[in-house]
């Protein structure tokens, strides 16, 4: 009994069986860019725009096939943006706000997976890069960011049906590279910073049902330049952000029904600016700058969180 359940662990090993609580380094993409933003549709992840190796916008985008670690080129954005919000809704990705080199834009775009093409939606009423986004119950919903180097409260929301966007009741705390994530009926916005403020430990989240915030228990470790996912059981994944000390390498788990935060695992290669994405239990750290500023990396890795 003990000889096979030594041979069945060899097998597993040379399959390349993902243990839980380790972190994997995935093939890297065919470019190495910053600031991007990342989703997933299906089996596959999307990463859009950033800043390119030469510290330039793109309009790039990338398919990373989930299954078969693989990517591929699709087309381009009709814009080349940096810092924008990412969501997806029935089977489509949304980008939302972002940069023009230092310029704030409000531009919301639309993207089909199956006919490889972009669509340009009506625009935000507020300009705004570095912020985020989320979708609940047919909308999509932008918080925060900033304009003219001043962070915002602002929350707008775009509903898909109706095809306009109205405004939501301010976050209670103004931010920029924030991470959000939608779980159960609640959008999570989470850490980010602001000028003069540095970096925040911030958790709060949007109820629509209630048309209100509520404030949750901080983050262990502050960060600005950092992403945030939901697993399938609703416990959100927040990874890398920068300081003036470097990139920060700590990863944290928000469980909203203990309403208790913990840590995972450390990346193993600390980024910002990156897009985190997730599928099931597992977590996906995408490109992003190694060092603070302009640095790039085609990177991505995976951690599988143990169930609850």
């Amino acid at each position: 009994m003990c000889r096979a359940l030594v041979i069945a662990a060899l097998a597993l090993a040379a399959c390349g069986e993902a243990r839980a609580d380790e972190w994997h380094a995935l093939r890297p993409a065919q470019l190495e860019r910053t600031e991007v933003s990342a989703a997933r549709v299906g089996n596959a992840i999307y990463v859009a725009g950033g800043f390119d190796r030469v510290g330039a916008d793109t309009a790039a985008v990338e398919r990373y096939d989930i299954r078969r670690d693989r990517w591929t080129r699709v087309r381009d954005m009709p814009v080349a943006l940096n810092h924008a919000a990412i969501a997806t809704y029935r089977g489509k990705v949304y980008v939302v706000g972002g940069y023009r080199g230092s310029r704030a834009v409000a531009g919301l775009l639309r993207y089909d997976p199956g006919r490889d093409r972009w669509t340009r939606l009506r625009s935000m009423p507020t300009a705004r890069g570095a912020l985020t986004a989320g979708v609940l119950g047919g909308r999509l919903y932008a918080a925060g960011g900033a304009r003219d180097g001043r962070a915002l409260k602002t929350l707008e929301v775009y509903d898909f049906r109706r095809k306009r966007w109205s405004p939501g009741p301010p976050m209670t705390v103004a931010r920029e590279h924030l991470g959000g994530a939608v779980s159960g009926r609640a959008f999570y916005v989470l850490a980010g910073r602001a000028a003069g403020a540095g970096n925040m430990t911030v958790a709060e989240r949007y109820v629509p049902s209630r048309r209100r915030w509520e404030r949750l228990p901080d983050s262990r470790r502050a960060r600005g330049g950092t992403a945030a996912a939901a697993l399938a059981d609703g416990r959100i994944v927040l990874a890398g952000g920068e300081e003036s000390a470097g990139t920060i390498k700590e990863v944290e788990l928000y469980d909203p029904r203990r309403r208790r935060w913990s840590f995972l695992p450390d990346m193993p290669q600390p980024r910002h600016g990156l897009g985190v994405v997730a599928r099931g239990r597992a977590v996906y750290t995408v490109q992003g700058g190694p060092q603070p500023g302009f640095a790039f990396s085609g990177a991505i890795e995976r951690l599988t969180v143990p169930a609850r």
